[in-house]
């Protein structure tokens, strides 16, 4: 016989509690706490042929410790941030706000995976056949090794599996697939839990690499329980402005890699296209001899990125001034604009301070804070900089300037777009060999780049 038993679980953490409460004790948020009811069998039940293994306990010396073998995927971009490629029976989570280009980035990988002769089992529980039929028309990516199925019940999607017996397998989204042993709506903490957990061990005994689709509240997070993340092997967040064409792919956890690479792509009528350039690209609308605009060396994993930096300081007519960025961190814009004012003797106590990365990318290392500096004077003091420039450099409380990491590479980004100087901190010249054709231009302090950059 089978006991019902009733327990409310937090949607946010998926902490569990015997009775509601309105403040959730695990993660602290208000109103999470949803009622389920929970199936215990006495019985054990039996397990399905596709997750199930004979596999012995092995010692650890014994265990080959050879590289995990990699399947390119057919977009470079993608390859950048997975770390070479797909491995094999490794579980993917794909996460994005709606209509950023999920399904369209997970199409087109199906069928680069198919021209390498692999099958594809794509299981959407969001659309029909036919309309992914009629995505796949628009994109181009036909394919007879690829297979479309339209099930939300696991174990419909399980059966399917074991016929087709993929190589890569899409699940889109894992908010819709649901078991029928679990007494609970599709999307809830126990539904997702229970079939991503079931999805893990597919993959993992059956060595299929699997991608699930998960969507995003309205902070920008994955929905579900933050258990979620941490069961896959690699997370995946697909961003980008609405009015932009610029998508980032970004890893915010990868255990077959570095969480540091960001791959870009351009949304066109006919999918995504690979960004190879992206400093040309985020260049290519800059304004010349405008006060305000900077152009700065970031660095994106072991890519370097040129992109515009632009500030506008403008008289407030509110007692507190307003401080406002987009792309970089507020509290580091905050703490430039206080050296700015105590150790340069810049007045912005009355002024408004906008601060823009161009192009919506996303700017999270120091590196930018001098640039960010140079173009607050250079609007503050409606000095423009000079068009062939970029600064880079970290900036201490007391004004000095400090070293950044991977300096060279800036460096030769810069000379390969044509740019004639370079402002980097004096540190930085250390153990490397500056290339011939740009002119460096060392700072230990603030004021020394100021002068450089605005005089």
């Amino acid at each position: 016989m089978a006991k019902v038993k009733v327990k409310f679980v937090c949607s946010e953490c998926g902490t569990e509690s015997p009775k509601w409460m309105g403040k959730c004790p695990g993660c602290g948020a208000w109103n999470t706490m949803m009622e389920e009811t929970e199936t215990v069998m006495k019985a054990p039940v039996a397990q399905s042929e596709l997750t199930r293994t004979k596999e012995k306990a092995k010692s650890i010396i014994d265990i080959d410790s050879g590289k995990e073998p990699r399947v390119p995927t057919g977009l470079g971009e993608l390859n950048r941030v997975l770390g070479g490629g797909l491995v094999p029976g490794s579980l993917l989570l794909v996460g994005g706000d709606p209509g950023i280009g999920k399904s369209t980035l997970l199409l087109q990988t199906s069928h680069a995976l198919t021209s390498q002769g692999l099958k594809v089992l794509y299981v959407s529980g969001e659309e029909s056949v036919r309309q992914t039929k009629m995505r796949a028309d628009r994109l181009g990516v036909l394919s007879e090794r690829l297979y479309v199925l339209c099930e939300t019940n696991l174990d419909l999607v399980e059966e399917a599996i074991a016929d087709v017996q993929p190589d890569f397998l899409v699940i889109d989204s894992i908010q819709t697939v649901y078991r029928p042993d679990v007494p609970s709506a599709p999307g809830s903490v126990a539904q997702v839990r229970e079939c991503t957990a079931q999805f893990m061990r597919i993959a993992k005994v059956n060595g299929v690499a699997t991608v699930l689709v998960g969507h995003v509240t309205k902070e920008g997070a994955i929905a579900g329980p933050r258990l979620l993340e941490h069961m896959v092997d690699c997370v995946l967040y697909f961003e980008g402005e609405r009015h932009h064409s610029y998508r980032l792919l970004r890893a915010v956890k990868n255990r077959f890699g570095s969480t540091n690479e960001i791959g870009i792509f351009e949304m066109m009528e006919e999918g995504l296209r690979e960004v190879t350039n992206p400093s040309e690209l985020f260049l290519s609308e800059r304004p010349l001899g405008v006060s305000g605009s900077t152009v700065a060396a970031s660095m994106e994993g072991t890519r370097p990125v040129l992109v515009e930096l632009q500030a506008l300081v403008a008289p407030t007519h509110f007692p507190s001034p307003r401080r406002m960025s987009s792309g970089l961190d507020h509290q580091r814009i905050s703490l430039v604009i206080a050296v700015l004012e105590k150790r340069m003797g810049l007045f912005l106590q009355n002024q408004d301070a906008y601060v823009n990365v161009a192009g919506g990318v996303r700017l999270d290392e120091p590196a930018a804070d001098l640039a960010a500096a140079v173009s607050l004077a250079s609007s503050f003091r409606d000095m423009p900089t000079k068009p062939d420039d970029v600064v880079f450099g970290e900036v201490g409380l007391t004004g000095e300037v400090r070293a950044v990491s991977r300096a060279e590479m800036r460096v030769k980004e810069a000379l390969k777009l044509g740019f004639k100087r370079v402002i980097l901190p004096k540190a930085s010249l250390k153990g490397w060999q500056p290339p011939a054709g740009i002119e460096l231009v060392a700072v230990s302090t603030v004021a020394e780049a100021l002068r450089a950059a605005l005089e």
